[in-house]
């Protein structure tokens, strides 16, 4: 019928087009190739009195026709016209009758919907609505249902068994539409030997092949005298050196594994002062464990060490180079039996009461020039191995150029179930509940969500360090969050959270809004009351440390990022071992793993749906102040420290002060600015949004390489440039190159939060 309506309306449109034009033939054939042009009156009353000045133009003699009997005509075109307009009329007001109803729009048909339309639909949806929602698809028996699919016994980097996880995941990302897409990269990955085993020897007795190992250690064989280290933390080594005067140099030291630094920078320590091995095991006063070692890698770092600041797509492109950060010394876990017979054997002084574990049948002592020589011989291999990041993405319907990105880590050594299996199942469950919001909810975000499964997580979160490497041109001023399910379960009791300033304040509300899962706390209590105590801040936020798997984001690429965790009042012990599987993950939540994983996964869901979900980002460039203003109190106290001492006289934090004076002016603008907003106006929202989104980035130093020192976030980085380097920083010159630039880092960073160079208060 619409066809018939269609020829209709065309025909009825020539015919008028051709009453319209009847009294003239613009060009002939050969008029047209030859570019003759003829201007024409657009009126149907031509004057009668000059067809001379017609026939006059070029080409008029040919053009110029007469028109006998012209009123008739017009009678009957007009009479046959409005026939056509009745029988057209009749015909529609037919079709109407007899089909009321409407049929429904399908799903591949959503973008004929008009704006209109979609504007309609998205205002009658409340935040409360979306919530609901959320609330509504994410439960314990859909998590579990999805945890079995998902569960591994073993799915190291680039295995079969990480690959075939891998195309899980696309397929669940294809079949709710998302246009997934697979990111490809060649790596190095250190394995062990699997003809010529690591060992651990004291004296000339073997006492151990160890089953677990560090990735990234140093490789060879080395011997030395046994010393015992407590953690290896600065506090623990110079206690070591200038109190109890015990050397160091050419050692083999044992170190209690912890879950306050990392084992890279447990090695990175110790390396510093001269020893020769690391040994590393889990106290049984932090870890009830006797048979099992730590798996995890010693590289100061992140990504691949052998293409720093590089995307591994091709190591032809590049010239070999290895990262700063790979140890020089081997490394080497041991489990708590082993490290239990060294230390009845090296005898030495008696250790401080803050070095003492609960090794049964040990007595702490701090070994030394009397200890027994141990050996270590660390044979792992590199090896080129291709992972496969995997994506997906629910399209925002107004900015889809802009999204937050939410991932997490695929792989692990064993059943990794805390490390691995919760986040990649929270991952698909939270793309199966928005994607179901969308298409049959009625739900339009404004931004996009991309959801991300990466691989070789284990050695420090590999793919995700490549994939921004490789793409960071492409995510700057696009990606404005990355949200973190790695490790965001190991116990019931407490909220642990590593975050961007920019962040706090959405962490806060959300947390809010948020109910306890079932059989976590009080029914009916939120999150931020159960967890906040006196002082949320104290409480629930600690500094984001390299080896969280959100770190690359925010310290390398500038992108506001945040990850958080369920906890129980000691750490997980079976973190990084063979340990962590679904039995003892359940052990340390009381066997409520679903119910806190899904508040997990409700707490990392309204996070990113409230940043899709408003016309303004709900990043807080006000936070930034407080902890700006923290840093520089520090550096004043520290800058007065050195002067009185004669080794800076003249140095001043004055410059940095009016900085942050700059930054705390365009920061408080913005805030008047949002208060007279109209938040309809896209426009002006979209120019909002931009300047919150430069500002993460900004704070990364441009006056340092990104091959050379990845990490150049001014507060959260790690090098000479950071803020917390100038608090270490002796000599006169170097404190005033650091002070300058990092002064005109953070300049920079407030005249991007302005906006126009017109708006810019530059205060220096």
């Amino acid at each position: 019928m619409a066809a018939t309506i269609n020829q209709a309306r065309s025909g009825l449109f020539k015919m008028f087009k051709s009453e319209r034009y009847s009294s003239f033939t613009l060009q002939s054939d050969g008029e047209r190739d030859g570019g003759s042009h003829l201007e024409v009156k657009l009126s149907d009353v031509i004057d009668d009195h000059a067809p001379s000045e017609q026939a006059s133009q070029p080409g008029g003699s040919h053009s110029y026709r007469p028109r006998p009997q012209r009123n008739y005509c017009k009678v009957c075109y007009l009479a046959l016209g409005t026939l056509f307009i009745f029988i057209i009329g009749y015909l529609i007001g037919y079709v109407s009758h007899r089909s009321p109803r409407q049929e429904p729009i399908p799903c591949d048909s959503e973008q004929e919907v008009s704006v209109a339309e979609m504007a309609v639909v998205d205002s009658a949806l409340s935040w409360t609505d979306i919530t609901s929602m959320l609330a509504q698809k994410l439960t314990p028996d859909a998590f579990n249902s999805r945890l079995s699919d998902v569960e591994q016994p073993d799915h190291a980097a680039g295995s079969i068994a990480d690959n075939t996880l891998g195309e899980h995941v696309f397929k669940s990302f294809k079949n709710l539409e998302m246009e997934p897409w697979t990111d490809i990269h060649y790596v190095q990955l250190q394995t062990l030997n699997s003809e010529k085993p690591n060992r651990v020897l004291i004296g000339q007795e073997e006492l151990c092949q160890p089953k677990g190992y560090l990735a990234y250690s140093a490789t060879g064989k080395v011997k030395g005298k046994a010393v015992y280290g407590n953690y290896g933390r600065q506090e623990d080594l110079m206690l070591l050196l200038r109190t109890l005067k015990v050397e160091l140099n050419g050692t083999v030291i044992l170190l209690r594994a912890t879950g306050q630094i990392s084992l890279a920078q447990q090695v990175a320590n110790v390396a510093a002062l001269g020893v020769s091995a690391v040994l590393i095991y889990p106290d049984t006063k932090d870890y009830k464990l006797q048979t099992t070692e730590r798996y995890g890698h010693v590289h100061l770092g992140s990504g691949d060490p052998y293409t720093p600041g590089f995307p591994s797509f091709n190591h032809t492109q590049f010239p070999p180079t290895q990262s700063s950060g790979l140890p020089n010394v081997l490394a080497q876990s041991i489990t708590a039996a082993t490290a239990a017979k060294i230390l009845t054997r090296i005898g030495g002084p008696e250790a401080p009461h803050s070095f003492i574990g609960e090794l049964d049948n040990v007595k702490y002592t701090l070994g030394g020039a009397s200890s027994d020589d141990v050996t270590v011989e660390v044979n792992n291999v590199l090896q080129d191995t291709e992972i496969h990041n995997v994506f997906g993405v629910i399209k925002g319907f107004t900015e889809p150029d802009r999204y937050v990105v939410l991932g997490a880590q695929r792989d692990a050594w064993g059943p990794g179930y805390a490390k691995a299996t919760v986040g990649t199942t929270l991952l698909l469950e939270l793309a199966r509940a928005v994607s179901e919001m969308v298409h049959t909810d009625g739900f339009r975000p404004r931004r996009s969500l991309v959801f991300a499964s990466w691989s070789a997580g284990e050695y420090g979160s590999v793919g995700a360090t490549e994939w921004l490497e490789g793409y960071l041109s492409s995510l700057d001023k696009r990606a404005f969050t990355y949200i973190s399910l790695d490790g965001v379960v190991t116990g019931k009791a407490d909220v642990k959270v590593s975050a961007s300033p920019l962040l706090y304040s959405l962490l806060q509300s959300t947390m809010k809004e948020v109910k306890n899962p079932i059989g976590f706390g009080e029914s009916g209590k939120s999150l931020y009351d159960q967890v906040s105590g006196v002082n949320f801040e104290k409480t629930v936020f600690e500094p984001m440390q390299m080896e969280d798997s959100a770190y690359p984001f925010l310290a390398f690429s500038g992108i506001p990022s945040l990850s958080f965790r369920f906890v129980s009042e000691k750490a997980y012990p079976y973190y990084g071992t063979s340990f962590d599987n679904k039995e003892y993950l359940g052990y340390a939540t009381a066997h409520h793993l679903s119910s806190i994983a899904t508040g997990a996964g409700l707490v990392a869901g309204q996070l990113a749906l409230r940043l899709v979900h408003d016309h303004v980002l709900r990043l807080d460039v006000q936070y930034y102040k407080t902890v700006l203003r923290q840093w520089v109190v520090k550096i004043n106290q520290r800058l007065k420290q050195v002067t009185r001492n004669g080794s800076a006289e003249g140095l001043s934090a004055n410059w940095l002060i009016k900085a942050i004076g700059s930054y705390s002016t365009a920061a408080d603008d913005l805030n008047i600015e949002l208060l007279n907003t109209d938040f309809t106006d896209t426009l002006a929202c979209h120019n909002i949004n931009d300047r919150m989104m430069r500002v993460e980035h900004n704070l990364l130093s441009q006056f340092v390489s990104p091959k050379e020192v990845p990490f150049r976030h001014l507060l959260f980085g790690h090098g000479s440039h950071t803020m917390a380097a100038m608090l270490e920083g002796e000599d006169r010159e170097a404190l005033r190159t650091q002070l300058a630039l990092a002064t005109w880092t953070l300049q920079g960073c407030a005249n991007a939060l302005s906006g126009d160079v017109w708006d810019i208060d530059n205060q220096i």
